[in-house]
């Protein structure tokens, strides 16, 4: 008899979205530090051309590119999806994304509600979800705590972020975001009950 060979079970693309400021980012990064989930979910390094913040490093946190390089980038088709957004280009690096899918790694993606969308295009059984503050006043406290918005950017930041809630009624989960602990146990029981 002769030895069927049994097809690798290929990953799934993981989307956490959500406003500017609800924690979204956090929630990432203590997703992949889960030991339940370490070395089957992976994040996918987003490239932007914003400054980087205090204690993100290049590589690790971001590929933080010139605006020349990102437009050039987009020319090559080089990216998964990509926005501008608040002046800065993002982008999801396309190649990196197919490789751990291909491997049977799932891959966890941060990123907007435009760009879930694409992704959401090219993937349809992407598992999406979306973070949410308590409230937009709590919102607005967490963003001003940064000290790294200035008037304007918060304005702008608020009023994409009243768009965007309203995007989260097409995703697959909502979690809401009021204490960290308890979002990042809901969070984890989902990737764990859909994905693994």
């Amino acid at each position: 008899m002769l030895n069927k060979q049994i097809p690798s079970r290929k990953g799934r693309v993981i989307i956490l979205s959500g406003p500017s400021g609800c924690g979204k980012t956090t929630l990432h990064k203590a997703l992949l530090e889960s030991p339940v989930l370490k070395g089957k979910v992976v994040k996918s390094l987003s490239a932007t051309t914003r400054l980087n913040r205090p204690g993100e490093r290049q590589g690790k946190d971001y590929l933080f590119l010139s605006t020349k390089m990102f437009e050039e980038k987009i020319q090559k088709a080089y990216f998964l999806e990509w926005e501008k957004v608040f002046e800065h280009y993002y982008g999801t690096p396309k190649q990196q994304v197919l490789r751990f899918l291909k491997k049977g790694v799932h891959v966890l993606l941060c990123i907007d509600v435009k760009g879930a969308k694409t992704v959401a295009k090219e993937f349809p059984q992407a598992l999406k979800i979306f973070i949410k503050a308590p409230s937009l006043q709590i919102l607005e406290s967490r963003l001003k705590a940064r000290g790294s918005e200035s008037a304007l950017s918060l304005r702008q930041r608020l009023k994409i972020a009243r768009l965007e809630l309203k995007e989260a009624r097409h995703y697959d989960h909502v979690v809401i975001n009021a204490d960290l602990d308890k979002a990042l146990q809901e969070l984890k029981q989902i990737v764990c009950d859909e994905v693994l």
